[in-house]
């Protein structure tokens, strides 16, 4: 569904990709994994059409995505549903307004059909009876299957989830868990999950990535990858204080930095 072929991209001089590849299996839930700061939600950015890589290519369904404005891109972006970390709710609509957005922007159907269609993805995610609830009255689990719920309004061939599981209480974690997999398999998704939460994302993962350094540093399926003994990946997946990923971002010399100049 996705290929990304040689991607490189950095920040104000900060190298962020320096040659990424990765491939999205069709109908499969992908983690993306790896420490804060590695670019996981910067490759969300490129797949949606949000960012442009410095050079590579990232392909979506066949073809590449095209950067820019235009019809190209939304229609592109028709196909995809996008779960926000924040989850991005409209804070002046209802449940149901929130939900019905997508299909009033980008549909010509009548009231009728998109009532049905919202009752239904609302019914998914177990929120048809909040649905004339503002998001203020909503908790962080609720707010956050709304967001579902409006991701796969449009009934997209892929939804991307940029950390689903954060702020998260135990239960609400495990219901997104659960969501995200059974949904991915009773509506034929693929998935791209990004997320830093080791044990949740390999519980539903069918392929995992682990990025680092501007590159995979490791990937396959998740028991793959939770037994290996690479140095960066174990490190990652044990949570380990001390390895190759360092505590200190690279600074001068300590005793001449607290000496000062001259």
């Amino acid at each position: 569904m996705v290929e990304v072929s040689d991607v490189q991209f950095g920040y104000d001089g900060r190298e962020v990709f320096s040659g990424l590849n990765l491939r999205i299996p069709r109908g499969k839930v992908t983690v993306v994994m790896g420490p804060s700061g590695c670019g996981k939600s910067t490759l969300l950015s490129f797949i949606g059409g949000r960012l442009r890589p410095g050079k590579g290519s990232v392909r979506f369904d066949g073809d590449e995505v095209p950067y820019g404005a235009g019809e190209r891109l939304y229609a592109m972006r028709r196909n995809m549903g996008m779960l926000f970390q924040s989850s991005a709710l409209l804070t002046d609509l209802t449940v149901f307004e929130n939900v019905a957005f997508p299909l009033r922007e980008q549909t010509d159907l009548p009231e009728s059909l998109i009532r049905i269609l919202v009752l239904m993805k609302l019914e998914l995610v177990g929120l048809r009876g909040a649905r004339e609830l503002l998001p203020s009255s909503l908790s962080g689990g609720m707010a956050r299957r709304v967001a579902l719920a409006r991701a796969i309004v449009l009934d997209p061939a892929m939804i991307m989830y940029d950390e689903p599981f954060v702020g998260l209480d135990p239960i609400s974690m495990g219901v997104i868990v659960k969501l995200i997999r059974e949904l991915n398999d009773a509506l034929g998704l693929t998935s791209i999950v990004v997320t830093h939460d080791v044990r949740e994302g390999c519980s539903i993962a069918d392929y995992v990535y682990l990025l680092g350094n501007g590159q995979v540093i490791g990937h396959g399926p998740p028991e793959e990858v939770m037994q290996s003994e690479q140095p960066e990946t174990r490190q990652f997946m044990q949570g380990l204080p001390d390895g190759p990923v360092g505590y200190h971002y690279p600074a001068e010399d300590y005793l001449a930095d607290l000496r000062g100049p001259g």
